[in-house]
């Protein structure tokens, strides 16, 4: 085997040769079922031949008499360079040609699968004749992950770290419906009933309007709340909000103090909760993502030749011509095309627009 192999799940003779200098490697022997007395052994990926697999194992205390019901083996597979690729995951010299899954350059099964929902959904509206889903990086963890494939080099199997995402605030597990579920609707993979139910949700989130409206004197009953909750007592009146922001107070702790506080779902009080307590960040990241989208609107013509582009750097010029982005913005996140050069290009894009009213 000569390929590069996954840097975030290793064969046991790979960490042997990169982790020389440790003396011990964890091992989890894992039940692989209720109903089974088969062993998984987590940590020991591996290709090694057969008698070597035996020996190691049976070296381990207790694991004396273990017998293989499948030997561990390695697979290597070859990958497209995925900067061949639109963020729609169509070909940009195939039209109609869409590709999905560690054949893209990415390894895991939740790469792989985020990917083959993508491509299969714009192969299905490339078909219909309709508008082609790109999710992105603001949006869906799936966002970063396309966009990193197509527009930066990479030299291994690429893994979604939750690192690599600039507005990973945003991209949270308890508001994923409310991010992604209309896109889910207007492609045609959530039913009309289950996106209502959205609309009422996004609809009982205003809450949030009346907390930060609602306010609270210093009463004996605001007092003791505030007293038995261990925070600081009220010297004058303050909003709702205001103390929800207060690290050891929550929504639901003041509820007998918010006298007109209606019945909501679990699910709309988490998101009352998290957008009134992380207000001022989520707000400056909100900033950020309206910068982000000015970029990613200004799209680049297919047919622009960077040639014709004065005051580009040699470098700029060469990677735009092998990325071929399709904005300003996908064009600033590609290695080697500096900030300057992002300005020569808006000039270009201006002056281009100007000659063609003209």
């Amino acid at each position: 085997i000569e390929g590069t192999g996954p840097r975030y799940c290793p064969s046991i003779e790979d960490k042997v040769v990169r982790f020389a200098d440790k003396k011990r490697h964890q091992v989890f022997i894992e039940p692989e079922g209720l109903y089974t007395n088969e062993m998984y052994i987590g940590g020991m990926s591996s290709s090694l031949p057969e008698d070597v697999q035996y020996e190691m194992y049976h070296s381990v205390p207790g694991l004396e008499h273990a017998k293989i019901v499948k030997n561990a083996y390695a697979i290597e597979y070859d990958c497209i360079n995925p900067r061949q690729l639109y963020p729609t995951l169509e070909f940009k010299k195939i039209k109609g040609l869409f590709s999905g899954g560690q054949f893209n350059g990415s390894s895991g099964y939740e790469e792989a699968a985020a990917q083959g929902l993508i491509a299969g959904i714009n192969a299905a509206m490339e078909v219909k004749g309709k508008e082609q889903l790109i999710l992105d990086r603001s949006e869906a963890y799936i966002g970063v992950l396309i966009d990193d494939l197509v527009t930066k080099e990479n030299h291994e199997p690429y893994r979604m770290m939750t690192s690599r995402a600039e507005y990973r605030l945003l991209l949270r597990q308890d508001n994923a419906d409310l991010r992604l579920r209309k896109k889910g609707w207007e492609v045609g993979l959530i039913d009309d009933e289950t996106y209502h139910k959205l609309q009422k949700k996004e609809r009982m989130i205003h809450e949030i309007e009346r907390v930060e409206h609602t306010t609270v004197g210093g009463s004996a009953e605001v007092q003791s709340l505030l007293e038995s909750q261990g925070s600081t007592l009220l010297k004058s009146g303050t909003t709702i909000a205001e103390l929800i922001r207060r690290p050891e107070l929550n929504y639901k702790v003041l509820a007998p103090i918010d006298k007109e506080r209606p019945e909501l779902p679990e699910d709309v009080c988490e998101q009352v909760e998290i957008n009134i307590k992380y207000d001022g960040y989520i707000r400056r990241q909100m900033k950020q993502v309206e910068q982000f989208k000015k970029l990613e609107q200004k799209k680049l013509p297919e047919d622009i030749d960077y040639e014709d582009v004065g005051s580009l750097r040699i470098e700029a010029r060469q990677k735009l011509e092998a990325y071929r982005p399709v904005s300003i913005g996908q064009a600033s996140r590609i290695s080697g095309v500096s900030p300057a050069d992002i300005s020569v290009l808006l000039v270009y894009l201006e002056s281009r627009s100007g000659h063609k009213h003209g």
